[in-house]
């Protein structure tokens, strides 16, 4: 394999910290099928990064620190900008967003006191990401397509908030079994 398709992965998940900006801008001046596009764009190129990089090796150190950034990036200025529009509900991005910040410095933590625990994604996160990522898409399709389902919207909300919860709960249940096993050694 040529040296530059192994980088196809990382320029891949690049592209997604882009797509960021561009869906909330594409949002903001009324282009909802566009910003639909860029954010479907992004979910398949997330996809197209991690199979790369897994099936073919291309996995880098860079790239497993870009690629969630790239995926907090891009739920967050959608989260936020819906927000704003009031389309989304104040309380679900403060949800998603004070988890994020919650595992960012939780990260912060683990490194700066070198805690005991494997820097990874656990399944209920996954399933949270997955919840926020349908609640995303879902009302980016119905302002798209200029229809109002509010009672399912706000199904998908309550269901993203509480795997949000729950992921939350997770992770800080995690740092604090390390927090308690670095002051018992």
């Amino acid at each position: 394999m040529s040296t530059l398709f192994r980088h196809v992965p990382n320029l891949l998940t690049g592209l997604r910290l882009v797509s960021a900006p561009a869906v909330a801008i594409l949002l903001f001046d009324g282009n909802d099928r566009a910003a639909l596009g860029i954010f479907a764009l992004a979910g398949l190129s997330d996809a197209a990064d991690g199979f790369l990089a897994k099936r073919f090796g291309f996995a880098t150190r860079f790239g497993r620190y870009l690629d969630p950034a790239a995926d907090k990036l891009l739920m967050l200025a959608s989260f936020v900008t819906l927000s704003i529009m009031h389309e989304a509900p104040l309380w679900l991005t403060g949800l998603v967003v004070g988890r994020d910040l919650a595992i960012v410095l939780g990260v912060i933590a683990v490194v700066t006191f070198e805690l005991p625990i494997a820097i990874k994604p656990l399944y209920v996160g996954k399933v949270s990401t997955a919840c926020q990522i349908v609640y995303i898409l879902l009302a980016l399709i119905l302002r798209s397509a200029e229809l109002a389902w509010p009672s399912v919207l706000n199904a998908i909300a309550l269901l993203t908030a509480f795997a949000t919860m729950l992921s939350w709960s997770g992770y800080g249940l995690l740092l604090v079994r390390a927090l308690a096993t670095r002051i018992r050694s």
